[in-house]
């Protein structure tokens, strides 16, 4: 068996066999592949796609290529979110401590962002002193101690994925469904779960623009996962305009907490309370939909999901004073207004175009080296449906300096778009795949 024979079986559109794909995948990680013979795969697998047999043996070889968690000694029912990204996606933050409050334990491995779609843990360590790299045992200790626990991948599990990850990056074939689904769902099997729900994000801001390749993805996410004996949901949301008002790391914890204190973005707490109640309802903690919802309602408006959020931040080093005391957060040197260019109703907010500007700021990474600033970001003051006069505010750029936020405004500003009719604003809930 050798490489070049597998790359060009890959390359004509055969399926490969679990060994094809072992000798691969494993050969990567231990050398004997070579970076440019894994890229060509990873470029005809791009073009020729996957069976579910294929995707499901390689999300097998990539789980297997490193450790598994052990949370035999963490009782109760074990459900995890996963996101795929977008801008002012917060939810993981509110959403966590929501269903860890109803009785659901909460191992979370997240990420950190990437262009213009923003990472839970960069989010996270915007909280003087809170941490995200502990080690398995820690992780599971948190788990079981708090109801819930958000740290980053360790290099012990799934090493394959990390490898071939950081290719994907460089040889644009990130957005190729198998591979999504077997790095995604390599991690999220390691970690112990019993079951997952996957927000699958699509429009302008999230990592999948076209509906119908977020349907794909949020298949073959549910099959591939069947398969392996996880149960899992995917929610399609809508990712057209920013979710919430706050873009940026500080300024979404910010607004996270607001949500736990029973106020900010209705569009943030309904779909924070969608997704818990699908979590309850996986756990078996409820007999249907409408009883879940309930219960994640009730631990969010009666305060049991902010004290769980309040000890997970202690928990993990943080200071949680900055519950009480919000500017305790790392705040902008400079704050500098957007105007509106016309008059009406805003009818749209470009995601990618507020990510992008975000990003420019220092919120975001363009390159995976990069250190985020905490404190920078946008604050969208007119969300979709507001009625503003020419010259009024409609956002807020939150910079490191006057000549940063300058270099921003006519950028943010072409975001929005104006009309004379009152838009219909719905929920960001699409499709559910189950």
């Amino acid at each position: 068996m050798n490489a070049y024979e597998i790359i060009l079986r890959k390359r004509e559109g055969e399926e490969l066999t679990v060994e094809e794909l072992e000798y691969m995948v494993l050969g990567f990680v231990d050398g004997r592949v070579l970076d440019y013979q894994m890229s060509a795969f990873l470029m005809a697998t791009f073009f020729n796609g996957a069976t579910d047999a294929e995707t499901e043996a390689l999300t097998r070889i990539m789980l297997g290529s490193g450790e598994l968690l052990d949370m035999s000694g963490v009782h109760g029912p074990k459900v995890d979110k996963h996101s795929t990204g977008g801008v002012g996606d917060k939810l993981s933050l509110i959403v966590a401590p929501v269903v860890a409050a109803v009785g659901v334990r909460v191992p979370m491995l997240s990420g950190r962002g990437l262009g213009h779609t923003g990472g839970t843990l960069d989010k996270l360590e915007s909280i003087p002193g809170m941490r995200t790299d502990f080690k398995p045992a820690k992780f599971a200790q948190l788990v079981a101690d708090v109801g819930m626990a958000i740290v980053g991948q360790s290099p012990q599990l799934a090493p394959a994925d990390r490898k071939m990850y950081a290719l994907r990056d460089v040889t644009a074939t990130v957005e190729c469904v198998p591979l999504i689904v077997g790095s995604i769902l390599s991690k999220k099997l390691a970690s112990g779960l019993d079951a997952l729900v996957l927000d699958v994000k699509v429009g302008r801001g999230a990592f999948m623009g076209d509906i119908e390749q977020a349907r794909r993805l949020a298949s073959a996410l549910v099959r591939t996962a069947g398969r392996l004996g996880l149960p899992a949901t995917a929610l399609l949301t809508d990712m057209a305009s920013p979710l919430g008002r706050m873009v940026g790391n500080a300024l979404e914890v910010r607004e996270s907490i607001e949500v736990l204190k029973g106020d900010g973005p209705s569009d943030v707490r309904e779909t924070s309370l969608v997704l818990a109640g699908r979590m309850i309802l996986m756990a078996g903690l409820a007999a249907g939909a409408e009883e879940a919802g309930a219960l994640a309602t009730a631990a969010l408006d009666e305060g049991r999901a902010l004290e769980v959020f309040s000890r997970f931040i202690s928990a993990q080093g943080g200071d949680a004073g900055v519950i009480e005391n919000p500017d305790a957060l790392p705040r902008a040197g400079a704050v500098a207004e957007v105007t509106a260019s016309g008059d009406g109703f805003v009818t749209g907010v470009d995601a990618l175009t507020v990510g992008l500007a975000a990003t420019g700021l220092g919120a975001g990474r363009r390159t995976v080296d990069e250190v985020v600033d905490p404190a920078v970001g946008v604050e969208i003051v007119a969300p979709i449906g507001t009625a503003v006069g020419r010259g009024e505010v409609v956002a807020l750029v939150h910079a490191r300096g006057t000549d940063e936020a300058q270099s921003v405004l006519e950028r943010v500003g072409s975001a929005f778009d104006y009309g004379s009719d009152e838009p219909a604003v719905g929920g960001r809930l699409l499709e559910v795949f189950e």
